[in-house]
């Protein structure tokens, strides 16, 4: 499989219809990217890792004798100033304080304070039937009030669809997805049923949001969308949010909408993504807790991979012209003079503060998807997020070694599986599927 030395994926690529687009995306760009390296007095970042080509001088590594310089990760249960984290409280008021300011502050940026609101707006209604099942499907924009800067629109895209025979609200699977659509090829006369279908079969929902309607999957748009939006126009700072804070805040603003509609059970609304959307997917849940679960597929660097792990995808790619938009500004100083290792935080800790909730880590296999996203880099996340699952009295993965190919690891809240098959979270569905219901199950009126 050819993997591109700076993105995974080409899911991403479409063009967005919500949020208004620069005109020079490429120049601009790369401008964008040459100013923030100036920002933070950086001459130059070192080369991401070749996904292209073997016998390239900075090849990608696949070998695991090879994979693990920095095996030392910070540790989720020690507070900055020494002290363990011993009680759930201390979690919850002291240390996932912590975790989140650093990664606010080095990885993914801050959120402004404020930003103008989203008022929803139901376009059109339509009866369907997918998979045998008779739907509602409800076309929505989310428009963001732009009085305060009208030069920029930005409307959030987002369809619903809920069983026309649903008695009373649904629980709601929503994808990081395109259009009307998610991701995988439509179904053929022999096609196995799509994931929309086998989350109506459970009689639930689902929803499909689309990042780009957010914000621009680019460097150029950054002075667009709901970034361009919350800076009146201007460039960022060396903190300001990137692209995956911006499509997991628009996530949140659709679960705004969602705890208004009268069909959907708003306390059990799961979030889904693969690639890029994966990343967005866990970011999603990590910072807003309202989410119920998570099904995070290929999310690689920047998503469940261990950023110390050098195995396929490095911080190098992530800090490229190609993706830095994804990250705070700060991001590229760890391709620069600092590396990996001196991040305050790694993914392991982006996993933790998805508990206590339920979140199933995704991957394709080696031989088909390719080992760009790092399997065991993602699996080894989920092992060190295990520690905090346990203190708030849940349950982590259940092993420390790496399973065979198609192991479902489903007994805890941590869950993970690799399939067999490629890019794509469509063979674990069933299996999340399953595991989601153990926590959706019909409460007592």
């Amino acid at each position: 499989m050819v993997v591109s030395q700076t993105s995974r994926g080409d899911e991403s690529k479409q063009k967005s219809s919500g949020a208004t687009q620069p005109t020079s995306a490429k120049g601009t760009t790369q401008q964008d990217h040459k100013r923030m390296m100036d920002l933070l007095n950086i001459k130059e970042l070192r080369r991401g890792a070749n996904g292209n080509d073997r016998t390239a001088p900075n090849a990608a590594n696949y070998d695991e004798s090879k994979a693990n310089p920095n095996p030392t990760l910070p540790d989720p249960l020690t507070l900055r100033n020494g002290k363990k984290v011993t009680t759930a409280e201390m979690w919850r008021k002291e240390r996932r304080q912590e975790i989140v300011e650093d990664f606010d502050r080095e990885v993914y940026g801050r959120v402004p304070k404020e930003l103008p609101k989203v008022g929803w707006k139901v376009t059109d209604t339509k009866n369907e039937e997918v998979g045998g099942v008779a739907t509602i499907t409800k076309k929505l924009i989310g428009h963001v009030d732009n009085s305060s800067f009208p030069k920029i629109t930005v409307d959030i895209q987002l369809t619903l669809t809920t069983p026309a025979a649903a008695k009373g609200p649904v629980p709601v699977i929503m994808e990081f997805g395109f259009g009307g659509r998610g991701f995988g090829p439509p179904p053929g006369p022999r096609a196995a049923p799509t994931w929309q279908a086998q989350v109506l079969a459970k009689g639930w929902g689902y929803a499909i949001i689309v990042p780009n309607s957010i914000q621009a999957d680019n460097g150029a748009g950054l002075t667009q969308g709901i970034i361009g939006l919350g800076n009146k126009g201007q460039p960022r700072k060396v903190d300001d949010w990137g692209a995956l804070r911006a499509w997991a805040w628009g996530a949140s603003r659709a679960l705004d909408y969602f705890e208004t509609d009268p069909t959907v059970d708003a306390k059990k609304v799961g979030i889904e993504g693969l690639s890029r959307y994966g990343k967005a997917a866990i970011v999603a849940m990590a910072y807003d807790e309202r989410f119920a679960i998570g099904f995070i597929g290929s999310s690689g660097a920047g998503g469940a991979k261990l950023h110390r792990r050098n195995f396929g995808e490095q911080v190098e790619n992530v800090a490229g012209s190609g993706e830095y938009h994804w990250m705070a500004g700060n991001y590229l100083k760890y391709a620069g003079p600092l590396t990996s290792k001196d991040l305050p935080v790694d993914s392991h800790e982006l996993v933790a503060l998805c508990a206590p909730r339920p979140v199933l880590i995704s991957v394709g296999s080696q031989q088909v998807e390719g080992g760009w996203v790092d399997a065991k880099g993602m699996f080894l996340a989920g092992v060190h997020a295990g520690p905090v699952y346990k203190l708030l009295d849940k349950k982590d993965l259940g092993t420390t070694e790496f399973p065979p190919q198609e192991t479902a690891l489903v007994e805890g809240e941590i869950a993970y599986r690799q399939h067999n098959g490629g890019h794509t979270t469509g063979p674990n569905w069933p299996t999340f599927l399953t595991f989601a219901e153990r926590y959706f199950k019909p409460t007592a009126p």
